[in-house]
């Protein structure tokens, strides 16, 4: 009887070998054969899956932001109902800090992109948030809990929404630093805490 096979799985497989290398050497490493050999598959079923390289990019990095959400998910809502704004908001920016492994590859590979952006129009293009667009789903929980536990009350309109791209543009920016050995974790954490104390109290 043939194999089934999890087309969604091997697609993950697939990116999770764009993952390692763009961690490792950034994504100037990632070529379709580079991507098959790491991955253990014929370069034909990474053209299957993904078509051309920048395909394969894009689309690594969408599989990646749902793994990284799942994984998010899993951790914080068990005990979501326990918290409060503040730990919450906490616990949310967490995501974006480097204190395991996988989160680490995450913060990498996420980095390798922002820099092959700064110099790739079309991959710029298609990561820039198109005009019109509303503010993304975490920004906007983030700007909930902070209206909700903000120590001097409820914010003026709009202003939650700033408080919430800040903190998130302060977790990767620090984040990055303790890759770089420019501060320790428990540096950036405190860092971190510090501008929540600042909004919660």
């Amino acid at each position: 009887m043939p194999r089934v096979v999890d087309h969604q799985q091997r697609r993950r497989e697939i990116a999770a070998a764009v993952w390692k290398l763009a961690a490792s050497k950034g994504l100037e490493s990632v070529t379709m054969r580079q991507v098959a050999a790491t991955a253990g598959v014929s370069l034909r079923q990474v053209q299957y899956y993904f078509g051309n390289r920048d395909q394969l990019l894009l689309q690594s990095l969408r599989l990646l932001n749902e793994r990284s959400t799942e994984s998010a998910r899993a951790r914080i809502e068990p005990a979501a109902d326990s918290m409060g704004p503040k730990e919450l908001a906490r616990a949310i920016l967490l995501e974006s800090m480097p204190l395991d492994a996988q989160r680490r590859e995450q913060l990498l590979v996420h980095i390798a992109y922002f820099v092959r952006a700064l110099s790739d129009d079309a991959l710029a293009a298609a990561l820039r948030t198109p005009d019109g667009v509303d503010a993304g789903e975490l920004e906007l929980l983030l700007a909930g809990l902070i209206d909700e536990g903000a120590a001097s009350g409820p914010l003026p309109a709009g202003a939650a929404l700033k408080e919430a791209e800040m903190l998130l543009a302060l977790a990767f920016s620090i984040g990055a630093d303790t890759l770089a050995g420019l501060r320790t974790i428990e540096q950036a954490l405190a860092t971190l805490d510090h501008q929540l104390d600042r909004l919660f109290g």
